[in-house]
């Protein structure tokens, strides 16, 4: 949404807003002249908004529920209203597009692939669901010419990329997520064969091998080219992987290949996200020496894999992961990197659903690590469920040390202990916390 409002601030529009939170990149927003207010009240709403109804458009999104009063105030006053992803839509429609989906890694490809094609000179406007460190930016806003290239993040919550007809698309994951939406796995693995159905005629796939098998793409080959990547498997794959001082360095192998190359963002995830992102920019003309001085520039997205503090006595990874699969993922790599140090994880579930749908997996994910501290369960747009808490998944977890807190005691709780990798994990307002336990562990 911020990137959108960005997109249209930056062409002469005034721009409006509300957020449940302020947070950092809310002040941003405020410091660059867009108005944001915090409390959900229709008499906040900007004069100009009031004012000039057949002027207005209504850009929302479906984390606002139901119940939100200014939300209904514009549904009942007859504003035009269209959802963010409709948005997309439209100022996509006329571009060349490369859109990248799937339930884990697509604003980490989707940022690569935007810092690839701005690193090498082309004309490129993004729209990322993550602040791009290189550019402390989501959005990237390049001239408006038949030559632009759109890269654009395609969100699969509420069938949102729906709207969305790529030239180019990359597919990283389908793991069962927002089965409060879909109700089934197999409802969201069709929504996304939906979505492979929009890419236009000659247009090209590059998808995950294994996210392959699970969709059964056979049936588009007719229409699109299709190939398949990942770390060791499919048409596309690396050679040659080393893991060294936390940096990935790898060969990339495919129609073309690029060797020696450098990412200096860890994890293997990331790396299969590169591969991703490689192909895409391969497929649009990128050369070897453009594809590798922009990964090696490539400085990654704020809480992906963010390093707050990484010093002798204390490492500090902040991470959006929010899903089993992707907190599986983050500390399999964490191991990998400090297999001696003492792992400790501060959470937040992100969802009353999402918890109840998958209390077991995360149960296990969580395991991984070496203590863990739970926070409260993150509602966004849901009430709360009966019976569902962040307890638990305590329960049922493998660990030596787990216990529920709070934000206003973590940071006493973090200095009673001996850390020495320490993450905080989570899609809420865990964000919040980041600064002052720096300010604790660096003054």
């Amino acid at each position: 949404m911020s990137a959108l409002a960005r997109w249209f601030h930056a062409n002469g529009h005034f721009v409006a807003g509300y957020d449940r939170t302020q947070t950092e990149l809310t002040k941003q927003l405020q410091s660059e002249g867009i108005t944001v207010q915090f409390e959900d009240d229709e008499a906040l709403l900007p004069k100009p908004v009031i004012e000039e109804i057949d002027k207005t458009l209504v850009v929302y999104t479906p984390a606002i529920p139901d119940s939100h009063t200014q939300y209904n105030y514009i549904k009942e006053t007859g504003y035009a209203l269209l959802k963010r992803s409709e948005v997309l839509g439209e100022i996509t429609k006329s571009n060349f597009t490369i859109a990248v989906a799937g339930t884990h890694g697509k604003t980490t490809t989707s940022s690569m692939i935007a810092h690839i094609l701005k690193n090498s000179g082309c004309n490129c406007t993004a729209f990322v669901g993550g602040i791009m460190t290189n550019y402390n930016s989501n959005i990237l806003i390049g001239e408006d010419n038949k030559d632009n290239i759109v890269v654009v993040e395609a969100d699969e919550f509420d069938r949102s990329f729906l709207t969305i007809h790529p030239d180019i698309a990359v597919i990283t994951s389908v793991d069962a997520d927002h089965l409060d939406i879909y109700g089934t796995q197999k409802a969201l693995k069709n929504t996304f064969k939906e979505f492979i159905g929009n890419i236009k005629k000659g247009g090209k796939l590059f998808i995950e091998e294994v996210t392959n098998d699970d969709l059964g793409t056979k049936a588009f080959k007719k229409h699109i080219e299709i190939q398949t990547y990942g770390l060791s498997m499919g048409a596309i794959r690396t050679a040659n992987l080393t893991v060294e001082n936390a940096k990935m360095t790898f060969d990339y192998k495919g129609k073309g290949e690029v060797n020696a190359l450098k990412l200096p963002i860890p994890g293997l995830h990331n790396v299969e996200n590169a591969v991703g992102a490689i192909s895409a920019t391969y497929a649009v003309g990128c050369d070897e020496d453009q594809i590798k001085n922009g990964l090696e520039s490539y400085k990654g997205v704020k809480r992906r894999f963010e390093y707050i503090i990484n010093s002798e006595n204390l490492v500090y990874i902040d991470d959006y992961a929010h899903h089993p699969e992707e907190i599986s993922s983050l500390l399999d790599s964490i191991r990998l990197m400090y297999p001696k140090n003492k792992i400790t994880v501060v959470f937040q579930p992100h969802l009353y659903s999402r918890t109840r749908d998958f209390a077991a997996e995360f149960s296990d994910s969580l395991s991984i690590a070496d203590e863990v501290l739970m926070l409260d369960i993150y509602p966004a747009r849901e009430k709360p469920i009966d019976g569902v808490n962040a307890e638990m998944l305590l329960e049922d977890m493998d660990v030596a040390h787990k216990e529920l807190c709070t934000k206003s005691n973590l940071i006493e709780k973090l200095k009673n202990r001996k850390l020495e990798v320490l993450l905080t994990v989570g899609a809420g307002d865990i964000d919040t916390v980041v600064k002052p336990i720096k300010e604790a562990f660096t003054n």
